[in-house]
């Protein structure tokens, strides 16, 4: 098999093949250029979110809070009852839906059908990223991708993946990157994820078929699309949505939907 030598940051060597590789290593480059794209891959069109697009936050189990926490964007959670959104009127600069009159008083807005249709086009969303074929890498880092730079594109990782350092996004500003975990997704504590460019936060999505979570005054990038729970540490915020089809818990943090 051929492989390819490319230049990255930090790394200056990574040994890949176009589908189906891992990607190794070596010594930190003088130049750095992002990863650049496989032979055979092919640009994204972004991630159809359907209604969940207006949520900063929408989960089908609930919402915990250790207040006080910023939120700017539509706030629901379903088929669970209202009572277990534990947010307060006064952090959230949107709507908060709910399926009863439970929910967080005097705002919420009792919406049943809405969050159903909302939740079903999360639940469309998570599936089209997850199904997404053609990856430009696959199990790049072999999941340790802290202190590169990432080219748009489809990236693929058949186990966990973590972010230890500042990662950056080089793209356009329509440049569109989907991220595939099969495992889960954890960002260390004052790390962040960084766009440059002019790449945007509403083009990029994480998809994560286990636990995601947001290290202490960490900040994260994209729409996060999570099978199982999304978890903001102390502190930590994010320039996206948070779609969970479980629970998301926060602590003190700010989230803020993209457009």
């Amino acid at each position: 098999m051929k492989l390819k030598t490319l230049s990255i940051v930090p790394i200056a060597v990574v040994s890949m093949l176009a589908a189906g590789t891992t990607a190794v290593s070596a010594a930190p480059s003088s130049s750095p250029r992002p990863v650049r794209p496989s032979a055979t891959s092919s640009a994204q069109a972004p991630v159809n979110l359907g209604r969940a697009s207006s949520f900063a936050i929408l989960t089908k189990s609930g919402i915990t809070d250790v207040p006080s926490s910023r939120i700017t964007g539509n706030v629901g959670a379903s088929p669970i009852t209202g009572a277990a959104i534990g947010v307060t009127c006064p952090e959230v600069k949107g709507t908060i839906y709910s399926v009863n009159a439970a929910g967080p008083r005097p705002c919420r807005v009792t919406a049943p059908s809405f969050l159903t249709r909302a939740v079903r086009d999360l639940e469309t969303a998570y599936t089209n990223a997850a199904g997404r074929t053609n990856p430009r890498f696959v199990n790049l880092g072999a999941g340790h991708i802290g202190g590169l730079t990432l080219a748009p594109g489809l990236y693929k990782w058949t186990s966990n993946v973590g972010i230890s350092k500042n990662v950056t996004l080089r793209g356009g500003r329509n440049a569109v990157w989907i991220f595939q975990v099969a495992g889960t997704l954890t960002q260390a504590s004052a790390t962040k994820v960084i766009l440059s460019g002019g790449a945007l936060a509403k083009n990029v999505f994480w998809q994560s078929a286990g636990r995601v979570a947001i290290g202490t005054r960490a900040h994260s990038v994209g729409t996060i699309l999570a099978k199982k729970q999304i978890a903001m540490k102390t502190g930590a915020s994010t320039n996206g949505r948070l779609l969970a089809q479980t629970a998301v818990t926060l602590q003190k943090n700010i989230v803020t939907n993209v457009k």
